[in-house]
């Protein structure tokens, strides 16, 4: 069992400790902060401010992530926290927090734990802009720890299997969904220029079709029948021409049973679109104007 894992147990414990000290590790109604590549445009000004001290007490700012690294010099501490954006580092110490609370959190919150943080900017004697904490709080406890920082994630079937934790330690993942997600909307808006009608057939087929492959089969239990994971929305689409749709199109996923590799997955998305009174050159044509 995974939570028999030695580092998870002692995370828990420390989750356990949060609550017995009174504060709760999984608090709701968290509103995000402001996003870090925010405060670092609009806090830039900082750096140029002609004093000893380059701070602006007078703007607060609240900012929200994962803590990807911690360094306590005994009263005080710089962290390092990540959102969907980018890193900031925020500076936090015993005496500008609440009472007791800096001892308390301390050897509690750590890397991993996503936090909520509130203060007003300062640039260090490093020159980096930092966010000067008034307010640290848990957001929500990470239970399991994050791998090393050196040696990273390593196991490439471990990472496609939890691509979420692939994303958390390589940030250029992350923006490989970014762009598909971002793809997907320019092909959507491409073919709604033209007046297509983004539609969603059945993903169960009474039977096999639509691409020569071997499909997954499932059992209906209301029906009592065999249902068929779809291999392509070919001939539902087709129907919806015939019914009088002249020009319809598809986004979703499609199932083969078949072998698998880097670049073939069983479960994968397609887009497959038909257009009444065009021929296949012409589907042609739009198919290179969309590429």
């Amino acid at each position: 069992m995974i939570f028999n894992n030695q580092y998870i147990q002692e995370r828990i414990k420390k989750t356990d400790k949060l609550r017995e000290e009174g504060i709760n590790p999984y608090p709701n109604q968290i509103a995000k902060g402001t996003p870090s590549q925010t405060f670092l445009k609009e806090c830039d000004y900082v750096k140029e401010i002609d004093a000893d001290e380059k701070k602006d007490e007078s703007k607060t700012y609240t900012l929200t992530g994962r803590l990807k690294f911690i360094r306590i010099m005994g009263k005080a501490a710089f962290a390092k926290l990540e959102d969907s954006e980018g890193l900031v580092q925020i500076y936090y110490n015993r005496d500008e927090l609440p009472e007791g609370y800096y001892n308390k959190v301390k050897k509690l919150i750590e890397v991993g734990d996503i936090v909520l943080a509130e203060g007003y900017p300062f640039v260090t004697q490093t020159g980096e802009l930092t966010l000067h904490c008034k307010r640290f709080e848990i957001v929500s406890k990470a239970i399991s720890p994050l791998p090393e920082k050196f040696h990273g994630l390593q196991d490439h079937e471990l990472r496609y299997r939890q691509r979420y934790l692939d994303m958390i330690v390589n940030p250029e993942v992350k923006e490989t969904f970014i762009i598909r997600s971002r793809i997907v909307s320019l092909v959507r808006r491409f073919f709604e220029d033209k007046s297509f009608l983004e539609v969603e057939t059945p993903m169960m087929h009474p039977i096999p079709g639509g691409a020569n492959a071997k499909p997954f089969v499932t059992q209906h239990n209301a029906l009592g029948v065999d249902r068929y994971l779809r291999i392509a929305p070919e001939l539902y689409l087709k129907r919806l021409v015939v019914g009088g749709m002249e020009a319809v199109f598809e986004i979703n996923r499609n199932f083969r049973n078949e072998g698998m590799d880097h670049t073939h997955n069983p479960e994968f998305t397609m887009i497959e679109f038909y257009w009444a009174y065009h021929t296949y050159i012409r589907l042609m044509e739009i198919t290179e104007e969309l590429f």
